[in-house]
């Protein structure tokens, strides 16, 4: 089941994923997973598998390539660096945005680096000069007379484009002119998140760091929230000593069709293990991260608080009521208030291949981990937080605020230290000799093993 408008209601149970996959795939990998739940380590680190990723994974897979912010204006450009490919983000003069392979046409010189803008809506080759306009088409050949005709054949010489969409404030980019349309590639997950108002979202700020660890193992450590306890024991904050995860957090984990995968709180259950307090969390994730809680969330949750008991369930609706109110009065636009979306606060939701999002009230914390330097020891950690600012405030044009080594405390908040300390650990250990794969809970890690399913289905693809 797909759906090309992301306002309708998703089908949750047409949209589970497939389950395991058979030999046909499995026969047609290195390193295929064992069942469901069993990882071969060298998934993580090998060679083979990595050159497999690159020739099968990332060119034909749709892939999160921009903010619309970091290109408001024609001509605005930035690049998107992917295992050695490069393309260009541009933005038309009628607001629709181009992929262009980033590559001259007569000496293949990479036409732009980094982000800015084509002035006088021209990509002009610094080597010889040759120009071309922001979409594509060739607007001159210094020293034409020295080419013959056929060589500079206009359809010819214009940049290549890859698929580009747009959807939920990014921009998306696909290698293969036959890859499936961007919502049918995102369903379930775009129309999950569409209804929590993620397209209304803007960049608060956007960095990003560089770990040595494989890019998958990077992101499976936010595919659950169970590692909170031990990871982040400032943010556990029931009242009882209670140690059952099940009763505690009753966390929902749901692997989806196409890679994807979320988890959620389930439904809830009175009595169970004693409820968080609400506030204390609050202030330690807005301190912790400054993301999925704003200091203005905080503002709101304290002006109701009183003498409340602040884990009295309440209390967290008073919360919530005084949250919708402020939204209302301040013009910012809500997120739906259904349960389908409240559920979700404090979950997350993984687009495949490589992005995550982590919506909360009108705000998300977003990953996207991408391999660096051909290396699959190594990857590129990039963390932006979200939210929604009034209708029509102008926040200007969005960059990159830097390269942070994964230590520094003045650009990392707490919480993503925790877990930056213990990603490069886990890499390490991977080549442990004395480990051949890594096992999954059923009940926390399934998405994990989903991810890893579709990944083999894409690797297998045209083998």
């Amino acid at each position: 089941m797909t759906l090309t408008d992301p306002r309708q209601a998703v089908d949750i149970e047409a949209a589970l994923a497939p389950g395991p996959n058979g030999a046909d795939v499995n026969s047609k990998v290195p390193f295929p997973m064992d069942g469901w739940l069993r990882v071969p380590a060298e998934r993580y680190y090998s060679r083979e598998f990595f050159d497999l990723e690159k020739e099968k994974l990332w060119p034909r897979v749709w892939q999160m390539a921009a903010r619309e912010e970091e290109i408001p204006h024609p001509g605005d450009f930035v690049e998107y660096e992917i295992v050695g490919q490069s393309l260009l983000i541009v933005r038309q003069q009628d607001g629709s945005v181009k992929a262009l392979h980033n590559a001259c046409r007569h000496r293949a010189t990479e036409l732009g680096r980094g982000c800015g803008r084509f002035p006088g809506g021209q990509i002009v080759c610094p080597f010889h000069g040759w120009r071309w306009k922001i979409d594509g088409s060739i607007s001159h050949v210094f020293g034409r007379e020295g080419f013959d005709e056929e060589t500079v054949r206009p359809e010819d010489i214009a940049l290549r484009e890859a698929r580009c969409e747009t959807w939920g404030g990014h921009v998306w980019i696909n290698m293969d002119a036959d890859a499936p349309p961007l919502l049918e590639a995102l369903f379930p997950a775009a129309h999950i998140l569409q209804r929590g108002g993620v397209q209304r979202m803007r960049a608060k700020w956007w960095k990003e760091t560089v770990l040595n660890c494989n890019w998958k193992l990077a992101q499976e450590a936010f595919f659950e929230g169970w590692h909170v306890k031990q990871t982040h024991p400032q943010l556990y904050t029931y009242k009882d000593a209670a140690d059952s995860e099940v009763n505690r957090q009753n966390t929902v984990y749901t692997p989806f069709v196409n890679g994807h995968g979320r988890f959620q709180s389930g439904d809830a259950k009175e009595g169970y293990g004693g409820k968080p307090d609400f506030l204390q969390a609050a202030k330690l994730n807005w301190s912790g991260q400054d993301a999925m809680t704003l200091e203005r969330d905080i503002t709101v949750f304290e002006s109701v608080a009183g003498g409340m008991d602040t884990s009295d369930p309440a209390y967290v609706a008073k919360a919530i009521d005084a949250l919708y109110e402020f939204w209302a009065g301040a013009g910012i636009p809500a997120p739906e208030r259904t349960p389908e979306v409240l559920k979700l606060w404090g979950g997350d939701i993984h687009l495949f291949p490589n992005y995550l999002m982590l919506p909360m009230y009108a705000n998300a914390l977003c990953y996207r981990v991408r391999p660096h330097n051909d290396d699959p020891d190594w990857c590129r950690f990039e963390v932006w937080s979200l939210t929604t600012y009034p209708e029509g405030e102008d926040r200007g044009r969005l960059e990159l605020s830097g390269r942070f080594d994964k230590d520094d405390a003045d650009h990392w908040g707490l919480i993503p230290r925790q877990d930056f300390a213990n990603l490069e650990r886990m890499q390490r250990g991977i080549r442990n000799r004395s480990l051949t794969e890594i096992r999954l809970s059923e009940k926390w890690e399934v998405t994990i093993a989903n991810m890893h399913q579709e990944l083999d289905r894409r690797l297998a693809a045209g083998s």
